[in-house]
C-alpha cells in the first residue's frame, strides 16, 4: 500500500486501518490477549503495548523538535537496527499489564494521534525538510508509520495469534 501524500488520505487510511484492528480486537478478552502468533514471548498484549508506545514516541519526537531540543530517533542510545533490543521491554511490560488498561491506553493514544493529524495542514504534514528530525521522510509519513502502518501489522499479528489458538 503506497504511503499517503496528503492529510485527507492520511486520515482516511488512519480510520480504515484502525477500524479493521478494532474489529479484530473486539474478539479479544484477557485470556486471548496472552496468545502468541510466534514461538516467543510476544503476545497480543505486548503488540498493543508496543503500538501504544510508538504513537507516544511520535509525539515526543515532534515536541522535542518544536522546542528545539535534540530529537532521538528512534530512541536515545538506539539505532534503527537495534529495535529488537529496544522493543523487548515494551512487549514484556505489556504482557504484565491488564488487557482493559492496555486497550484504554491504546485508544487514548489513537485519539491523540488522530487529533494531531487533523490539526495539521498539508504543508506541515507533507513538506520535505519541514522538520529536521524526519530526515528524508515527511511529518505525515512519520505519523502514518506510527499509526496506520502499525495498525496493519498489529492486525495481521493478532489475527494469526487467534487462528493459531483454534
Amino acid at each position: 500500500m503506497p504511503a499517503a501524500t496528503n492529510k485527507i488520505d492520511l486520515l482516511a487510511v488512519f480510520d480504515k486501518d484502525l477500524a479493521k484492528l478494532r474489529k479484530t480486537l473486539d474478539g479479544v478478552d484477557e485470556a486471548k490477549a496472552s496468545l502468541s502468533a510466534l514461538d516467543d514471548d510476544t503476545t497480543i498484549k505486548g503488540v498493543i503495548a508496543h503500538r501504544t508506545h510508538w504513537m507516544g514516541m511520535f509525539h515526543g519526537w515532534y515536541e522535542d523538535g518544536v522546542e528545539g531540543r535534540e530529537v532521538h530517533v528512534p530512541a536515545k542510545g538506539y539505532k534503527w537496527n537495534q529495535l529488537k533490543e529496544y522493543n523487548a521491554p515494551l512487549y514484556e511490560k505489556g504482557n504484565e499489564t491488564q488487557w482493559a488498561d492496555l486497550l484504554s491506553d491504546f485508544e487514548a493514544a489513537c485519539d491523540k494521534l488522530r487529533r494531531f493529524i487533523a490539526s495539521q495542514d498539508n504543508e506541515s504534514l507533507y513538506t520535505s525538510g519541514a522538520q529536521a528530525w524526519t530526515g528524508k521522510w515527511t511529518l505525515g509519513r512519520f505519523a502514518e508509520a506510527s499509526g496506520p502502518s502499525h495498525f496493519r501489522s498489529a492486525n495481521t499479528y493478532i489475527r494469526k495469534a487467534l487462528r493459531n489458538a483454534k
